[in-house]
């Protein structure tokens, strides 16, 4: 009997290329994203896509509901689907950062307590929960969204132990800078709610940055390294509790860990800073 994938966040990116990987590997796989019609590709090769709005838990249920209704189990999950919410504390409503959490956080664990007794009553399972770099650190104008991945990890660790006697590991992947869109969206963001206030000339400067960082620099991951890393990981026997994945992960979680909290904040403020420089 083949075993059973659902990824969230399947409509591109890692999701939509771990979707298609676990195909090749031999998985039943469900991906499963707002826009289904975007998923053409992964049902034409085998899978099956599946609506899931993470803001409604209807939607949550009835998606966890059917995969185990049709299959009788999930035997990976994987928690790729999330996004960054961009501008200053001050500046964004809390309806907005209400939001972040749920799609980030909130949405991401009904989904684990809706899969659970099935892994529970089989005595295995696996959730790989991805996370970000921007778990182990904060900058400025990002705040929410670092916020929402330093959630995810605490959880993801209080869930590993919890669930370990029932043979289930938990998983957390931190990748460093992908190469997506979310640079540009979350640089948007930053304008759109911080770009015309007190905020305005520093909220340009890491503007600047995500959107330099995204589009030129040599130093942004592929998405097909960290779906590589995620399939690795479904097929590890004894997985390690987090991997970190990227061209500058390592760096930048480095340098948070040994430098004074004083100079870290000079060095990111400096960082921002040059952006202005830049053609």
């Amino acid at each position: 009997m083949k075993n059973v994938a659902l990824i969230t966040g399947a409509s591109s990116g890692i999701g939509f290329d771990v979707a298609l990987r676990l195909l090749e590997k031999g998985y039943t796989v469900y991906a499963a994203a707002r826009r289904t019609e975007l998923m053409e590709e992964i049902v034409q090769k085998g899978g099956n896509s599946i609506h899931l709005d993470l803001n409604d838990d209807s939607s949550i249920s009835a998606c966890v509901n059917k995969i185990l209704q049709k299959e009788g189990k999930i035997d990976l999950l994987i928690n790729n689907a999330g996004y960054g919410l961009g501008g200053s504390l001050e500046d964004i409503p809390l309806e907005k950062a209400k939001q972040q959490f749920e799609v980030n956080v909130f949405g991401m664990f009904r989904i684990i307590q809706l899969v659970l007794p099935s892994m529970r009553n089989q005595k295995s399972g696996k959730i790989i929960n991805v996370s970000s770099m921007a778990a182990r650190f904060s900058t400025p104008f990002t705040g929410w969204y670092h916020a929402s991945k330093y959630s995810v990890e605490a959880l993801s660790d209080a869930l590993r132990m919890e669930v370990k006697k029932f043979g289930i590991k938990v998983v957390i992947v931190e990748p460093g800078l992908i190469k997506t869109n979310w640079g540009v969206i979350h640089s948007d963001n930053i304008q759109k709610y911080s770009g015309s206030t007190a905020y305005a000339e520093y909220a340009k400067d890491v503007s600047d940055y995500f959107r330099n960082s995204y589009t030129k620099s040599k130093f942004i991951t592929k998405p097909e390294i960290i779906s590589k890393l995620i399939v690795k990981i479904a097929f590890k026997k004894n997985p390690r509790p987090r991997y970190i994945k990227g061209k500058n992960a390592h760096t930048y979680i480095f340098a948070k860990s040994v430098l004074p909290t004083v100079i870290y904040d000079k060095f990111l403020t400096l960082r921002f800073f040059l952006e202005r420089f830049k053609k």
